[in-house]
């Protein structure tokens, strides 16, 4: 999985989350719990969103590197060949 697949399926499962929230500009930095307002159900669900869209195992120990866009990106097209 490339970075630009990694971050699209990032945008979409988000999307499910937040209905009506542009998160295609939100910053790569961002906390996307405290930005978005996600709580802990919401979080979960962008998760196994995630995880069913790109056929990755996401753990809970992998669920720090979900904080922010960068750190998913990151994680996702790292584990996934491209």
């Amino acid at each position: 999985m490339t970075p630009e697949q990694a971050e699209s399926a990032i945008d979409e499962a988000l999307g499910q989350v937040t209905p009506g929230t542009d998160v295609t500009n939100l910053p790569a930095d961002a906390d996307l719990r405290d930005t978005l307002e996600l709580d802990s159900l919401d979080f979960l669900r962008f998760v196994e969103i995630l995880s069913e869209r790109t056929g990755e195992r996401i753990d809970e120990d992998d669920y720090p590197h979900f904080a922010t866009k960068a750190g998913a990106v990151k994680f996702l097209a790292g584990r996934s060949p491209g």
